[in-house]
């Protein structure tokens, strides 16, 4: 009797052990359902679930919120989905998903994703990929070792004038980049301290699982961490650095080919014991590439820092959009605004400088269909766990204001100062281990 054909479910499910056999169903069934989970129902989450489920070919199956209050539009719009409060119960129970997205407060972003991936499945993550060095580090070799699809959710680097400015700087459009300037005007951050109270939890928050792996501590009302301001947290988002150093870093990133920095310095005060800070300068070194210099430097601000008077003074009489990038060449400048169409200066030089035709893609659709077997992700774990690192070395960086420190990307240490190690990883709360992690 011949052996069993299995279907492309099962070949999705084995977590693309057998590539070969994936794609060889993909082709023959391409129009197959991903079965998929959404981690968080609401804000990026909600966001997130729409992209993905705008594809015909995948199907939205479970979501695990901590707010019963943020299920509405779930609800609404998928009255059959199934509802979970532990990510760690819906991953037990949910035998049969192909894939998820992980869109829950930072902290919560490496151990979900790490437990869906040792299930082999596919993973769509919102930015920063982790909270930590370490676990973007683990993320990215345990994607690698099970052969998965991935994506981080850095929608820019799937636009146009995304792909624009890497293919100028690959092009030797302004020579060989000696410095570039990059900035956010937002301030995910607070001065001030934590306040000294305890509130009551609201109905329908299990407050527990929102913490997850972090510390234990009494809920604070009126938005301080839940569901707006999370990200401002010490113990639970990045900043303002950590997230848009994500989406603005990355064309930097990508067109430079940067890897470890030599030398990285925060120049302003750091965070205060609970709280990121509002305003942040973090220059980094790197050692040169092919399309730098042989050393090239990267400076990134945010909040109310911005690039020094001689340095927006390249732009000419433009104002500075609100964020955004200027990448000094020795034949030239771009001023490549946030989302916006890349200006080659001085304006005279380039007047008649053919521009790289480039189109978009869609980031989510990528995703599902490399899930399918139809094609890859641009922005995997391979690449993007490595840009999450740099950004969040800038974020440590910014703890120790006006030190150089150096970083061991091997061992994951910085290697001049003991101090700032601890801050490479975190501890899990007892009872929340990962294994992977």
């Amino acid at each position: 009797m011949p052996t069993p054909r299995p279907t492309r479910r099962a070949a999705l499910a084995a977590g693309f052990a057998a590539p070969f056999v994936f794609r060889h169903f993909a082709q023959a069934r391409p129009s197959e359902t991903v079965l998929h989970a959404s981690f968080g129902a609401d804000g990026m989450a909600w966001s997130d679930i729409q992209s993905l489920a705008a594809s015909p070919h995948l199907k939205l199956v479970a979501v695990c919120e901590v707010d019963e209050a943020r299920l509405a539009n779930v609800k609404r719009r998928f009255p059959d989905v199934r509802v979970y409060t532990d990510y760690r119960q819906l991953l037990e129970r949910e035998r049969d998903l192909h894939s998820v997205n992980v869109s829950t407060p930072d902290h919560m972003h490496a151990p979900i994703a790490m437990t869906a991936m040792q299930r082999g499945l596919h993973v769509y993550g919102q930015k920063p990929l982790t909270q930590t060095i370490h676990e973007a580090r683990r993320l990215t070799e345990v994607a690698a070792e099970k052969r998965l699809i991935t994506q981080m959710g850095i929608q820019i680097h799937s636009h146009p004038v995304h792909k624009q400015v890497v293919a100028l700087v690959h092009a030797g459009a302004i020579g060989k980049v000696k410095e570039v300037h990059s900035w956010s005007g937002k301030s995910w951050g607070d001065t001030a301290a934590k306040p000294d109270r305890k509130d009551d939890i609201p109905k329908g928050l299990d407050w527990d699982k929102w913490l997850g792996v972090a510390a234990d501590r009494p809920f604070i009302g009126n938005g301080y961490y839940h569901p707006g301001n999370w990200r401002k947290r010490l113990d639970f988002g990045t900043g303002t650095f950590g997230d848009m150093g994500c989406h603005i870093l990355d064309p930097v990133f990508g067109a430079l080919g940067v890897g470890n920095p030599l030398t990285i310095r925060s120049e302003l005060p750091g965070p205060n014991a609970y709280n990121w800070s509002l305003d942040v300068k973090v220059r980094y070194v790197f050692p040169g590439t092919r399309h730098t210099t042989e050393r090239v430097a990267l400076t990134w601000y945010n909040g109310n820092a911005r690039p020094p008077a001689d340095v927006a003074a390249l732009i000419g009489d433009r104002k500075l959009n609100d964020q955004g990038s200027i990448y000094i060449g020795e034949a030239g400048v771009m001023y490549s605004p946030y989302i916006g169409p890349p200006v080659l200066l001085p304006a005279d030089k380039f007047r008649d400088y053919r521009m790289p035709a480039t189109t978009g893609d869609d980031h989510y659709r990528q995703f599902v269909e490399a899930v399918r077997g139809n094609g890859t992700t641009s922005a995997p774990f391979s690449y993007s766990g490595p840009l999450t690192e740099m950004v969040l070395l800038g974020c440590l960086a910014t703890r120790f204001p006006q030190a150089d420190l150096t970083w061991d990307t091997k061992a994951l240490r910085v290697t001049n100062n003991d101090a700032a190690n601890r801050f490479v990883r975190r501890e899990y709360r007892r009872g929340w281990d990962v294994p992977g992690m």
